[in-house]
Formats: C-alpha cells, structure tokens, sequence
C-alpha cells in the first residue's frame, strides 16, 4: 500500500465517517453543527488530495482507486441522513439522481475502460461546479443551525437542487460522448 500524503488524506476522509455519523445522530450540543464541519472537512481532503498527489508527483494506482470510493462513500452517507433527517419527497429525490449518477456514471467509466476507451469520459468544468455545489449544500443542511444569523438549511436545500440539476446535466454529457462506443457492435 503506497502511504503517501494524499493516500493519507483519504484515509482521514474515510476515518471521518464514524463519527460524521455519530454526530449527526447524536443528541449532544451542537452535535450537527459538528456533523456539518466534518463534513466539510472531508471535502476539503478531496480537494487537497488530488492538489497534493499532482502537485508532489505522488498519484499512485491505489490513490486513483481508492479516492473516488471516499469521496462517494462520504456522499452517499451523508445524503442517506439528510433523507432520514428530513423525509420530504424533493429530498428524496435529490438523494436519488445524484446517488443513482454516481452509480451510473461509475459503472460507464469501468465498462468503457474495459473496452478500452476510458479516455472517452473525461470530468468536465461542470463537474467541478457540480461538486462545489454539492458539497456547501450537503454541509448546510448537515450543519443545520443558523450560522451567524442566516438560515443556512434552506441554502444547502437550493444549493443541493442545483447540484442535482447539474448531475443530471453532467451523466446526460457523459453517456452522449460514450454512445457511439454503447452502440458499436
């Protein structure tokens, strides 16, 4: 296993989880606030990660692999909790489109990379806008609480319908560049 300062930060960002959800359960004070941060936290990693494995040559196959799989186990989680926390059919359906995105998406790259046209499928500028968005909006509604006064919930609630808008968007671009491969023979 290659231990490394992005591999390193992975690893955090996955340590984080366990207590990412704890928090988010438990009754102590300012507990989801405290949710909310680590959350952001991890997200912060993500982007550090990837900065330091190019800018300090230190991309490994391993970190290729294993940070996606953080990153969407991170996701994933926390909108499973936003749902169970606020059971409305929108925040249902945001969970949905972008956790069946992710899905979808993960499985075109490893089927066209089993074809040999991984290249195909690049992330695009809005995947990163995407990704920002989904993030405050996922921390927003973590944190839930006022934050210096503002009603931040229904922020990340806006920010979240956005990031799902741009999912959409996003899986459509991408399946479009893989079809002609989806529908050699």
């Amino acid at each position: 296993m290659n231990t490394n300062l992005p591999n390193i930060l992975t690893w955090i960002r996955i340590a984080t989880i366990p207590v990412f959800v704890w928090c988010f359960f438990s009754e102590i004070d300012f507990a989801r606030p405290i949710a909310g941060l680590l959350f952001g936290f991890a997200a912060i990693t993500d982007l550090l990660d990837g900065y330091a494995a190019r800018k300090l040559g230190q991309t490994s196959k391993f970190g290729a692999f294993l940070d996606p799989v953080a990153d969407k186990l991170m996701v994933t989680i926390a909108l499973v909790l936003l749902v169970q926390g606020d059971p409305r059919v929108t925040v249902a359906m945001i969970a949905v489109v972008i956790i069946g995105r992710e899905i979808a998406v993960s499985a075109l790259r490893e089927w066209m990379a089993s074809v040999g046209a991984g290249g195909q499928i690049k992330v695009s500028w809005m995947g990163k806008f995407k990704t920002a968005f989904q993030m405050f909006g996922i921390a927003f509604m973590v944190y839930e609480s006022p934050l210096f006064g503002l009603n931040i919930y229904p922020i990340g609630y806006w920010l979240l319908v956005v990031a799902s808008v741009m999912t959409l968007w996003s899986m459509i671009a991408y399946l479009r560049a893989a079809w002609p491969t989806l529908n050699a023979e």
